[in-house]
């Protein structure tokens, strides 16, 4: 008798898991078990994720170094013209040619913009089944997973294909364009699970508890800020989620005059250079960008010298970004225009900063 190996082992416990609970009509008195079923169906996915990892996945040119001030993802299926439009925004040479799987691998471009370096990756086009590693989809996912931002790219004949990656990439623990839910977790190491909320919530307060005791947090402090549900309960637990913002994009427009049910797209032609200003903008707008322009000691105020940050940022992160030396060496700045009550106001560094703040470090 010929031994299971682990991982399908795994994968048989999977699909009889995802099959109860398929088959278990959700109410208040089934709430629990469904809880600790979608407990235990996430822990053993994470466990295949990381058996997969380990495999080497990532590997044969999808370890891409981070650069630049943020890093873009094109996703798309083959053929929708991912390679055209990278040449057309950066300094990528990707290879273009009019049939499926030209991008074998990744191509790395930078998209100079207000002053911000964008690094863009074009990767191979995501076929259907890709999460289970069809069409190298697995390395791809790897490298969608350490974006900043996603461009979600269809053409005039493949309009049908955003949503459908969308629920390959949602299957695959990638969240596209929904925010962290606002829950804290701290492990006792005594006392239960309490759970403190100021918010009336829908899941029972067992239900809560049960489900940190199956991901191991049998003893811990569960903070919820916000009114939460079964899914984003089970996501705060799981080791691989990930949130990420994403434009959708629709390219040859020019071919056929589309009416398309999101009016948020971007219709665009990467071959005629249409539509790509706009779409830079909205890059640089949804990056929450903006820019904050150093004064030295002996200068005075100007736009001379630009540091690409993102809202929320503070005077002390643009101090670590310039090196952590230059941080632990100022405690103090003066700013002029942009948040200044005056020229030349002195600051402590948890001032946030504003679009052109211009900072000298004291």
């Amino acid at each position: 008798m010929v031994k299971m190996r682990e991982e399908d082992a795994i994968k048989m416990r999977i699909k009889r898991i995802e099959k109860e609970i398929r088959d278990t009509p959700y109410h208040k008195a089934t709430e629990h078990h469904i809880g600790m079923l979608r407990a235990k169906l996430s822990k053993l996915k994470d466990q295949v994720e990381l058996k997969q990892s380990k495999k080497g996945g990532g590997g044969g040119g999808y370890a891409v170094k981070k650069q630049g001030d943020a890093t873009i993802v094109l996703v798309g299926p083959p053929s929708v013209g991912k390679s055209t439009l990278i040449n057309k925004l950066t300094n990528a040479k990707s290879k273009i040619a009019p049939y499926a799987f030209t991008t074998v691998t990744v191509i790395p471009g930078m998209m100079e913009y207000k002053d911000a370096r964008i690094q863009i990756l074009d990767v191979p086009g995501l076929i259907d089944e890709a999460e289970k590693g069809k069409g190298r989809g697995k390395e791809v996912l790897s490298v969608i997973r350490g974006s900043d931002l996603l461009i979600l790219m269809c053409d005039v004949e493949n309009t049908d294909k955003v949503p459908r990656i969308k629920n390959m990439l949602e299957n695959s623990g990638i969240r596209i364009d929904k925010t962290h839910p606002d829950i804290t977790i701290e492990k006792k190491l005594k006392g239960g699970t309490r759970i403190i909320s100021n918010i009336k919530q829908d899941l029972g307060k067992e239900t809560i508890k049960e489900v940190a005791k199956e991901f191991g947090y049998g003893n811990s402090e569960v903070t919820l800020r916000q009114k939460i549900d079964m899914d984003q309960l089970i996501d705060i637990f799981s080791r691989n989620r990930v949130y990420i913002p994403s434009i959708t994009v629709m390219n040859k427009s020019d071919l056929k005059n589309i009416k398309l049910d999101d009016p948020k797209t971007l219709k665009i032609s990467a071959e005629k250079g249409k539509g790509l200003d706009k779409l830079k903008e909205k890059i640089y707008k949804d990056l929450k960008f903006l820019r904050v322009f150093l004064v030295r000691t002996d200068e005075k105020p100007s736009y001379s010298n630009p540091i690409v940050m993102k809202e929320g940022d503070t005077l002390k992160d643009v101090a670590i970004k310039i090196g952590e030396d230059f941080a632990e060496e100022h405690e103090r700045a003066k700013i002029w225009e942009s948040g200044a009550k005056f020229p030349g106001q002195e600051v402590s560094l948890t001032t946030e900063v504003l679009e052109g703040m211009q900072v000298r470090f004291i």
